[in-house]
C-alpha cells in the first residue's frame, strides 16, 4: 500500500478527521486520527498490517511486540503475516512491562509495532523492555507517524503514513479565532 491508499482507507473509515480538536496535550489541531475507527474492521486491519509486515519481510523478524491497546491488534496481525510469535506490553503501576507469561528470549530479533506515534514515548518504553529482556530490536513499524519526523528510535523505522499535523496553543489557535466549534480528542458524537 502506498501513502495515498492508506490515507484513503483512513479517511473512508473516519480514522482521519478534520475539524477543530482539543488534544490530550491541551493543544488544538485541525486534524485528529482515531485509530480504532479503522482497527474495528478486521479486514482493513489485516490489510494494513500485511503492508507493514512486507516492509520487514527480509529482516529475519522472530517476534513482534506492541504496546497495549492498539499495539495488541497490530502485533497479532503483523506477527501472523510474518509467521512469528506476537506479544504485547502493558503498564503495571505506570511502567511498561511484560505480563501474562510473555517473555523475550535473549538474542531474539524483535519488531516493535505501534498504531500512531506523536512523541514516540510508548515505543521508547517498549524498546526498553525489549533491551531489558535481552532482545535485539531490529525495527519499528508504524501505521501513522504524526511526529513530523521528530520521533527517532535508532533502528529501521517504517510508517505506512507520515503526517505533519499542525497544533496550536489555545491562545494562538486560528480555529478558535474563527469561531470553529471544538471537539475534545476526536469525539464526534456518533
Amino acid at each position: 500500500m502506498n501513502e495515498q491508499e492508506v490515507t484513503k482507507l483512513l479517511e473512508e473509515t473516519g480514522a482521519i478527521m478534520h475539524g477543530h480538536f482539543l488534544l490530550t496535550s491541551g493543544l488544538h489541531s485541525p486534524m485528529y486520527v482515531e485509530k480504532f475507527n479503522v482497527l474495528q474492521h478486521p479486514l482493513y486491519t489485516e490489510t494494513l498490517c500485511k503492508a507493514l509486515a512486507e516492509r520487514f519481510r527480509n529482516d529475519n523478524v522472530q517476534l513482534v511486540i506492541g504496546p497495549m491497546t492498539g499495539g495488541i491488534l497490530l502485533a497479532h496481525e503483523v506477527g501472523k503475516a510474518l509467521g512469528t510469535r506476537a506479544i504485547f506490553t502493558e503498564r503495571d503501576n505506570g511502567v511498561m512491562t511484560l505480563k501474562r507469561g510473555f517473555y523475550i528470549e535473549p538474542g531474539t530479533r524483535v519488531l516493535v509495532v505501534e498504531d500512531i506515534v506523536t512523541t514516540g514515548g510508548s515505543v521508547q518504553e517498549v524498546l526498553r523492555v525489549v533491551k531489558e529482556q535481552g532482545g535485539e530490536a531490529i525495527g519499528v513499524g508504524l501505521l501513522v507517524d504524526r511526529s513530523g519526523g521528530k520521533a527517532d528510535f535508532g533502528v529501521k523505522t517504517e510508517a505506512l503514513l507520515k503526517l505533519a499535523i499542525e497544533t496550536y496553543k489555545p491562545e494562538n489557535c486560528p480555529l478558535c479565532a474563527a469561531g470553529v466549534p471544538i471537539t475534545k480528542r476526536g469525539r464526534t458524537g456518533k
